[in-house]
């Protein structure tokens, strides 16, 4: 009977310090993500170079085109804008907003300077879309922009 729990006792714990050693990074399929506490690579725990980054990523920039597109898709049925129109002044706002990315990243510039270039950008932005309208569409175009802002506030407000 004692060689019997002898016999026992030694095979648990062979599968105990097996199963140990296997979450250490000892056993074939490395432990802790493949890094483990007692992995030969030197990066100690859990490898953590590979899964926390260096630096914090930066928010990813919306592409011109897709802004534009979802500016357009609401522009154009709003103020009935046929194809020609769409397409002239979607390359309008494309150039607009490139040159606004230009302006907000420029860091020589303050920030009042900055300001008053965007809106001289704005003004001249209007002018060359209202350019491509017809007087009814003008109109339209006026009580759109000033529509926008409003829109905003309450998002923000919501």
């Amino acid at each position: 009977m004692m060689k019997l729990k002898s016999l026992f006792f030694i095979i648990v714990l062979f599968l105990t310090v097996g199963t140990a050693n296997a979450q250490y990074g000892y056993g074939n399929n490395g432990g802790y993500g493949g890094g483990g506490y007692g992995s030969s690579n030197g990066s100690g725990r859990m490898n953590r170079d590979s899964q926390i980054p260096s630096t914090p990523d930066k928010p990813k920039e919306i592409p011109v085109e897709v802004t534009v597109g979802e500016i357009m898709k609401k522009m154009t049925p709003e103020l009935k804008l046929d194809a020609l129109q769409e397409i002239a002044i979607g390359n309008v706002l494309k150039e607009s907003i490139r040159e606004q990315g230009i302006i907000i990243k420029d860091e020589k510039v303050g920030q009042e300077q900055k300001v008053k270039e965007i809106e001289a950008l704005s003004e001249i932005t209007t002018r060359k879309i209202n350019e491509y309208l017809n007087p009814d569409q003008k109109e339209l175009y006026k009580k759109w922009v000033q529509q926008k802002p409003a829109s905003k506030k309450r998002k923000r407000r919501d």
